[in-house]
């Protein structure tokens, strides 16, 4: 078979495998197994041996053990639910082999009379006599049993005995596909090739050795295939010739000289990186990253701004229309009156909605705001130069390189998450991007003081609730939940607004999932006006939204999230002036990892630091607390484990990019590991 052939064998449909039929496909579908190459990461838990061959006189009951008997009389009961037998013996004993729902020409046909039969199962005992019930292995050909049979995390319906027999095909029709790393590379891994490394994988004496050279270069290649991806989106994009943008610093000064506060070191960064994409002629593709509240959003109005100044309008689209509207006005206090600014809003009628569209396409509208729907297709710009979107966590890597490609040549995207991440993940998820770091906090922002409280002790807490709002604060209390469960035991949003609406009448409001989204709004606006205290909610407050009179967050249940999701509640507090409080509630009886996270809470306001220790408390799967797409589900490599072979990609890569080399060799690996779409352009 030549590289292609092979290639297509590995991506071959379920049902080219033998004794793989449309059921048994469907089923390890449910298990997101969809080709050959999948099959390949499903990977042995465990084993049981069954290569030694026992006498009936030495079985040890409770074992899976393997026996050769002959097979003497069948005792096949009239009554259905009776299971069938076969009385078995060797020279030192006798066995019986016993059948649940197992017909009898199946019986025959598998145990037939007076010939030597191997049979392998777990050992019974039943009136004084060794048995067997439904036998794993039943064989007249030993050697097909007498063998090391692997354990896998199985889906109902497939048996282990099909299971192995399928991997066992695979492995032995696997390709020798050619080399794609150099000698280098192959030296730090003990030379070992992509095939013989798959067969050590599947061996049963290499369970659980994560650390051997055979793990470490698949692990290697998978990190590698995506950082290559990533790489050729990032060359792709800079392909794209725009028109430069002429950056007028003067008036940038003069914005920020009108500041109530002083730009940290790190913002000045940003914004000198940004304005250098900006006046380049290649395209911008830049994630500005930041923790909560350390001021992304006056660094994405200054670009924003200096796009504007530049003759080019503005698009910036945020998650939600009550962030939209904040991201707004913050616009219209901040920006010259001759720069025009509009919010496209659900809200607004369609005569509005046409007025606006209208002034877009004829360039009298310089920056908009709005959800997602400012990219739909009637919405047409007449120069658009930039596009901006607040907490873009929603965007895979292929959605990203869309809205890029949407914007046209001379359009910048700046991106922009308030949530930290460890470097590992960052390079894996952003990859395909330039990076700004926002670290630093501002210099007036206090530290959240943060405390945990027994549920218990929930008097304490209201005491202190009420002592806050009689000083002019105002409160979120965060629930998991938004009905009470009967499965999990956790206090619900709507039974603590019950709760707490008695004891502070009228001061009191809900919002959750289930909420209306125009109530949702109207809900939040009350509260940004001070007209209710207290505002019970679940996780729905977690992004962006700057309530500054809010200065107490108190959560329910702690222990049930992560810590990166604790990090992003607490930052809805603490954003004015005063110093804010953030009180975690739990039950009494805490996990290890759950006392780890509230302590690291209490210890830190760092949203990096704090992301680092929550890969490493709860892996690196959820660590945002949500679904985060467009998060690379690796089978073997991980970020914590592996950190040395992401730092490896990533030089490899820049070697790569810094030659210039040749990628046509690397197709077979980037088409291996499901990234197909992205490589039409690789010779």
């Amino acid at each position: 078979m030549d590289n292609k052939t092979n290639f297509e064998y590995l991506l071959s449909d379920l049902t080219a495998l033998n004794g793989v039929g449309i059921k048994t496909t469907n089923l390890l579908k449910k298990k997101n197994i969809n080709n050959i190459f999948d099959l390949l990461w499903k990977l042995p838990k465990a084993y049981t041996d069954r290569s030694l061959s026992t006498k009936v006189k030495d079985l040890k009951i409770g074992e899976n053990q393997t026996v050769t008997v002959v097979a003497n009389k069948y005792l096949f009961p009239r009554i259905r639910k009776l299971p069938n037998r076969v009385k078995c013996s060797d020279e030192t004993g006798e066995l019986d082999c016993v059948f649940f729902n197992s017909y009898e020409g199946y019986i025959k046909k598998i145990l037939p009379l007076g010939k030597e039969i191997t049979v392998s199962g777990k050992i019974g005992y039943f009136k004084n006599k060794y048995q067997i019930t439904n036998p794993k292995y039943v064989s007249e050909d030993s050697s097909l049993i007498k063998q090391v049979h692997n354990k896998y995390s199985l889906t109902e319906g497939i048996s282990e005995k099909i299971y192995n027999k399928i991997i066992k095909q695979i492995i032995n029709k696997l390709p020798v596909l050619k080399e794609w790393h150099s000698s280098k590379i192959l030296n730090k891994f003990n030379n070992i090739g992509w095939n013989d490394a798959i067969k050590e994988l599947h061996k049963h004496e290499n369970i659980g050795k994560y650390k051997d050279h055979f793990y470490q270069r698949l692990a290697y290649d998978e990190i590698f295939a995506t950082f290559l991806v990533n790489s050729e989106i990032r060359k792709k994009i800079k392909k794209i010739k725009k028109k430069n943008k002429i950056i007028n610093l003067n008036k940038q000064k003069q914005l920020i000289n009108k500041l109530d506060f002083s730009l940290t070191n790190d913002q000045i960064k940003s914004i000198n990186e940004i304005n250098n994409d900006l006046s380049s002629s290649t395209k911008m593709f830049r994630l500005l990253q930041g923790d909560v509240g350390s001021g992304k959003t006056i660094v994405s109005l200054l670009a924003a701004f200096n796009t504007i100044n530049s003759g080019f309008q503005v698009a910036v689209m945020a998650p939600t229309e009550i962030l939209a509207r904040q991201h707004y006005k913050l616009a219209q206090k901040l920006f010259p009156s001759n720069i025009s600014t509009e919010l496209i809003s659900g809200k607004s009628n369609y005569k509005e909605k046409k007025l606006i569209l209208n002034e877009l396409i004829n360039n009298k509208i310089n920056i908009i705001f709005g959800t997602h729907a400012i990219f739909q297709k009637t919405v047409k710009f007449k120069k658009l130069g930039l596009i901006i979107i607040d907490e873009q966590h929603k965007f895979g890597v292929n959605q990203r390189k869309k809205l890029s490609d949407k914007g046209g040549n001379d359009c910048d995207v700046l991106l922009m998450t308030a949530t930290p991440i460890p470097r590992t993940l960052t390079m894996t998820i952003y990859g395909d991007m330039d990076l700004s770091i926002i670290r630093e906090k501002p210099k007036n922002r206090k530290m959240i003081k943060t405390y945990s409280k027994l549920e218990s002790k929930i008097d304490d807490v209201i005491k202190f609730i009420k002592k806050e709002i009689n000083s002019g604060n105002q409160i979120f209390w965060v629930c998991p939940l938004i009905e009470e469960s009967k499965k999990l035991d956790h206090t619900s949003a709507i039974q603590k607004f019950e709760y707490l609406k008695k004891l502070f009448p009228k001061q009191v409001s809900i919002l959750h999932g289930k909420t209306d989204i125009n109530e949702k709004d109207e809900i939040l606006k009350k509260f940004l006006n001070k007209e209710f205290k207290i505002l019970v909610s679940t996780t729905i407050i977690e992004v962006g939204i700057d309530f500054p009179n809010a200065n107490v967050i108190i959560i329910e249940n702690a222990n049930k999230f992560g810590l990166s999701q604790l990090h992003q509640l607490r930052g809805r507090v603490g954003r004015g002036e005063k110093e804010a409080t953030c009180i975690l509630m739990f039950k009494s009886n805490l996990s290890e990892n759950a006392k780890k996270r509230i302590n690291i809470l209490k210890e830190t306001n760092d949203g990096f630091v704090i992301s680092e220790e929550d890969m490493k408390i709860r892996g690196f799967g959820d660590i945002l607390g949500f679904k985060q797409s467009g998060v690379k589900n690796f089978k073997l490599a991980d970020p914590i484990q592996n950190s040395d072979l992401f730092e490896l990609a990533e030089k490899e890569i820049k070697r790569i990019e810094l030659e210039n080399e040749n990628l046509s060799k690397f197709k077979p690996l980037i088409k291996l590991y499901d990234r197909a779409d992205i490589i039409n352009d690789i010779a």
